[in-house]
């Protein structure tokens, strides 16, 4: 007999929002608020407009939730973008980042390196809508609906060398235009990375929408990174240049403050960050303590990413 054990993630199908709600509710907010929605939400690549039907793109349903997604509204006006300020709400700020036109450079230990532009990018793989955990290291959390398509579909267009071990990713440089980028304090542009391991697991999804649309620029438009069972800061923004390298990277928070933003940033409650206890997180919307999973809820996934590693510092 065969038993099927749901995952921590996971909740019932009669639980679900069914998709004509969803949908009733996008379309009404969108015919109702008008100017509101554009203000709150930010300016959004205009390419979206130029080819109906990519959003929304069709919902992954292997990708559930055991919580509420959380309200746009809620999502959409607290983000850290430190480009554009050190404040949550950035979005009139970031309303200055200019994503057409929008080139990823791919480099490094590749067949060949080459620059892609965002459209042309999109055009070459299938986007699906997933249902993702967010967890900040600042112990706040929001769950949403993330549109994109897995990062391995990246790494295969790029096809790397064997040599490759992590994947180095830039952001964009622009001080003129990203206020943020006019301070010494910081050593822009920002920096992340995974190993490759990490980078061909399922879950590491590279984003170009949410909540049914294109992705606002204070979310990190036009294309960013959802590495749901890491901490947020993972999860780069605007990405410019993917370098594929030899040697793990030093990534922007590692090298401000390595003891509280250290490389593998592993979502767990049992590590606190030096300042403040992770065994809770506050979710956007209710502002409801909850406790923290391991992984965020995801071990099942990614845990076997990290045996033998014990040494490492896998959760700061």
């Amino acid at each position: 007999m065969h038993i099927k054990r749901p995952r921590g993630w996971e909740i019932p199908e009669h639980l679900a929002t069914p998709e004509s709600v969803f949908l009733d509710r996008r379309a009404l907010l969108g015919a109702g608020a008008g100017l509101a929605a554009t203000a709150l939400l930010g300016s959004r690549d205009a390419f979206a407009a130029t080819e109906p039907g990519l959003y929304p793109a069709p919902r992954n349903e292997a990708y559930a939730l055991d919580r509420a997604v959380t309200a746009e509204k809620y999502s959409g006006d607290y983000n850290n973008f430190y480009e554009f300020g050190m404040s949550k709400s950035v979005l009139p700020a970031a309303n200055a980042l200019k994503t057409k036109p929008w080139t990823i450079k791919i480099d490094g230990l590749v067949d060949k390196p080459f620059e892609i532009g965002f459209e042309d990018l999109v055009r070459k793989v299938t986007l699906e809508e997933r249902l993702y955990r967010h967890r900040c290291v600042e112990a706040w959390s929001m769950a949403v609906p993330w549109t994109g398509f897995p990062l391995s579909k990246l790494v295969a267009l790029a096809k790397p060398a064997s040599g490759a071990k992590y994947i180095r990713m830039e952001t964009f440089n622009d001080p003129a235009m990203a206020p943020g980028q006019r301070s010494f304090l910081y050593p822009w542009p920002y920096v992340e990375g995974l190993t490759m391991a990490e980078a061909a697991n399922d879950l590491a999804f590279v984003v170009t929408g949410i909540y049914g649309k294109a992705l606002p620029n204070q979310f990190g438009a036009p294309i960013r990174l959802a590495v749901p069972w890491k901490y947020g800061f993972k999860s780069v923004k605007s990405i410019t240049k993917i370098s594929f390298v030899a040697e793990r990277p030093k990534t922007f928070w590692e090298g401000l403050q390595a003891a509280e933003y250290g490389f593998w940033a592993n979502v767990n409650p049992a590590v606190s960050h030096p300042r403040w206890s992770q065994a809770t997180e506050r979710v956007l919307g209710t502002d409801q303590r909850v406790p923290t999973l391991i992984y965020n809820g995801y071990g099942e996934q990614v845990a076997g990413l990290y045996k033998g590693l014990e040494k490492e510092r896998l959760f700061v």
